[in-house]
Parts: structure tokens; C-alpha cells; sequence
């Protein structure tokens, strides 16, 4: 088989939407195109028994009591949104405490950037330098006023799981909600809400080979009822958390690449593991100085993140057109700041302009992976080969010991 240019290994930014989910979705755009909100006939009634389908599919895959705790929406940004403003604008009459961490997607930061604003209180507890939050912060963090804690399930950068069940368990006794950005982790890492003592979790199709623009946020319906208010005004919809006509074939499409995870996911995500580990014994077997950045033990499969010393991540990725990667500023590419996310591991500046993110997937192969390998090393050695610092660190100078003049 000849390779195919240029590669993907983006994995985390988006995946590619499986043909079997594809095929799912197809007969509802135009036999079964009804608005699942029309109740006077069949086109309608049909599109309706799709959805609630799906709902019970998703809500399983979760382990969620009932298809009636599944919202659906536009994407994880819209689910974050409406779980922290709407459990802190329900409940500000018990409280106007958050905890989040420092290493969220900004779709969880900029919602307490804006509720700040508003009065409210958050505490952003920072990760460890492996990029695990610790429990015992969060417990640390609660006060009297705390009405919502928010962490993700795995981060979206440097792949580390967190850890849920121990932190809902201090939430559950602490009387304190729990919502989780589950985006990165599901289907990937094992996720239960009911066991991990999960209020709201935040979900979206494109990150498991499903279609963009559908999403969902699991909001429990007892034990305890969390209530939220609408950020979303119109008809009603979704028992009134969020109104807006459904994105029929999105959400079951959503649904199959759920039931896909489900029948598949363990055999898969250790495929992917086997890949991501080929890449990094290739990568750290050639070349010095490459620096892993997060836990290598609580990790997704199919994440790697790793700094290259003295190699300027942008150039490094400019080198590697023919692979799609993210450097350590993914999600703020717009910026020439290095990752915040790195930056709250304590990682130094100079080690976060150098970082790449590789994202393996369902659809890479062990043919791609030793391409990328061969590629990055090549593209490593030229760039650190123009660097004095790299030359300078090979002769044994202390390069922090330096005192570098001023102009």
C-alpha cells in the first residue's frame, strides 16, 4: 500500500467521521427528514423516535440512569456553557463559589472569566507537574459559598486522565455539583457517571469519529436533581434547558459512533497505545533532549506531547507540512504564547515554544507512524544542527549558568 500525504495526527483537535456513522446518518437527511419538535404526523414522529434512540444510546454509553438526562446541543463549547452559567445563575442563592483548574479548554476558563464579572468567586486550582489535578486541592479549594466544581475528564494537550471517581466523592459528601468536560476522555478512558458521582458532563460527536456541530451535556435527574437556566431562549425545547429544532442526523450519528466506542473501544484504544508508544521509542531512541510533557501513566492512548529542546516548535511543524500536528499553543494558534496548560505544569518557557501534540487515531497506521518517525527525526537533527545553544549544550555548557549581555 503506498502512503498516503499528507498524514493525520490531530486527533484531539477533531477525527474524521467513520463511514459507518456516515451511513447512519445519511436516510435522515432526506427519507426521514422531519423536525423532531412536529407532533402532528409521521415525518415528525419519526425524526422524534431517532432522537430519543440516541438519547438512551448515549446515556448508556455514560452510564446515565435515562435518555431523559441527555440534552442535546451545538458542541461541547455550548454544553460548558450551559452547565457553569447555568448551575451558577439557578443556584447563586446558595452560593457563588467555583472551583475549576487551570489546565480546562477555555470553554470552561472563559465561562468563570465571564461569571467573574458577574460577582461570582472562582478558584483555579493548578496540576501538578505530571498535569494531574490532585483530589486533595480540590477538597482544599471547597468553602461554605461552593455551588459547582469543573474538571475535565482528560485534557485536551498533554492527554492526562484525571482523577473523577476520587473527586467525586469529595463533591458528593460535600453536598457540592460536579461537572466534567468530558470531551477528550469518553470512549477512551473508562467513564461513569453514576460510579463517579458525576452531575453535568459535557460531550460532543466530533471527537469519536462522529459529525461537528452536535453535542450534549448529561444533567442528573435525581440524587440530587440539578436544575439549570436556559442560556438558550426559543420554544422550549430539550424539557426547556435549551431550545433550538434538533440537528437530527448529527445526533444520530453522535449515537453511533457512541454504540461503535461501546463494542469496540477496549481492542481499539489499545491499538492506538501500541502506536503512540512506537512513535515515542522511535522518537527517544534517535534523538537527545526530548521531554515528555504530562503523566505517561494516566494517559489517553493515542495521546503524545512532547518538547524537543532546542527546535522551535512552529519552525518544527513548518518543517513537517506533510503531517498535521499541533504545536504547544493548539487552541490559541493564533497567539505565539506558549500553551497556558504547559505553562500552569511549571514547564519553562523555552521547553513550551518547543512542544508538538500528536493525536493517533482509529484511521492511523503503523505504515504512518514510522513515516512521521522518520520525518520528525530528520527535521530535529537539521534545525538543531543551525542552533549555537544546541552546539553549546552538546560541548557540556551549563546554559542556565550563562549571563547573557545586555544590549
Amino acid at each position: 500500500m503506498t502512503l498516503k500525504l499528507p498524514i493525520y495526527m490531530d486527533n484531539h483537535a477533531t477525527t474524521r467521521v467513520d463511514p459507518r456513522v456516515l451511513e447512519a446518518m445519511l436516510p435522515y437527511f432526506t427519507e426521514h427528514f422531519g423536525n423532531a419538535a412536529s407532533r402532528t404526523h409521521r415525518f415528525g414522529w419519526e425524526a422524534e423516535a431517532a432522537v430519543d434512540d440516541a438519547r438512551d444510546t448515549i446515556a448508556q454509553f455514560i452510564g446515565a440512569g435515562s435518555g431523559k438526562e441527555i440534552v442535546f446541543t451545538s458542541g461541547a463549547t455550548e454544553s460548558d456553557n450551559l452547565a457553569i452559567k447555568g448551575v451558577a445563575e439557578y443556584y447563586r442563592s446558595k452560593g457563588n463559589h467555583i472551583v475549576t483548574t487551570t489546565i480546562e479548554h477555555k470553554a470552561v476558563l472563559d465561562s468563570c472569566k465571564r461569571l467573574e464579572k458577574q460577582g461570582f468567586d472562582v478558584t483555579y486550582v493548578p496540576a501538578g507537574a505530571d498535569g494531574v489535578v490532585s483530589p486533595q486541592s480540590i477538597a482544599d479549594a471547597l468553602t461554605d459559598k461552593t455551588i459547582l466544581v469543573s474538571v475535565m475528564l482528560a485534557n485536551n494537550e498533554v492527554g492526562t486522565i484525571q482523577p473523577i471517581a476520587e473527586i467525586g466523592a469529595i463533591t458528593r459528601a460535600r453536598g457540592v455539583l460536579l461537572h466534567t468536560d468530558a470531551v477528550q476522555g469518553i470512549g477512551k478512558t473508562p467513564f461513569d457517571v453514576e460510579a463517579m458521582n458525576v452531575d453535568l458532563a459535557s460531550l460532543t460527536a466530533h471527537k469519536i469519529y462522529g459529525p461537528k456541530g452536535v453535542g450534549a451535556l448529561y444533567v442528573r435527574r435525581s440524587k440530587p436533581r440539578v436544575r439549570l437556566t436556559a442560556q438558550m431562549d426559543g420554544g422550549g425545547h430539550e424539557r426547556g434547558n435549551r431550545s433550538g429544532t434538533l440537528n437530527v442526523p448529527g445526533i444520530v450519528g453522535f449515537a453511533k459512533a457512541c454504540q461503535l466506542l461501546a463494542q469496540d473501544g477496549v481492542e481499539e484504544n489499545a491499538r492506538i497505545a501500541g502506536l503512540r508508544n512506537r512513535l515515542y521509542e522511535r522518537l527517544t531512541s534517535e534523538l537527545d533532549e526530548v521531554v515528555l510533557n504530562g503523566s505517561w501513566e494516566r494517559r489517553l492512548a493515542g495521546n503524545l506531547n512532547v518538547s524537543f529542546a532546542f527546535v522551535e516548535g512552529e519552525a518544527l511543524m513548518m518543517a513537517i507540512k506533510d503531517v498535521a500536528v499541533s504545536s504547544g499553543s493548539a487552541c490559541t494558534s493564533a497567539s505565539l504564547e506558549p500553551s497556558y496548560v504547559l505553562h500552569s505544569m511549571g514547564l519553562d518557557e523555552d521547553l513550551a515554544h518547543s512542544s508538538i501534540r500528536f493525536g493517533i487515531g482509529r484511521f492511523n497506521t503503523e505504515e504512518e507512524v514510522d513515516f512521521v518517525a522518520n520525518l520528525v527525526i530528520d527535521k530535529v537533527r537539521k534545525l538543531r544542527a543551525m542552533s549555537p545553544l544546541y552546539e553549546m549544550h552538546q560541548e557540556g555548557i551549563d546554559l542556565k549558568s550563562i549571563q547573557w549581555a545586555a544590549h
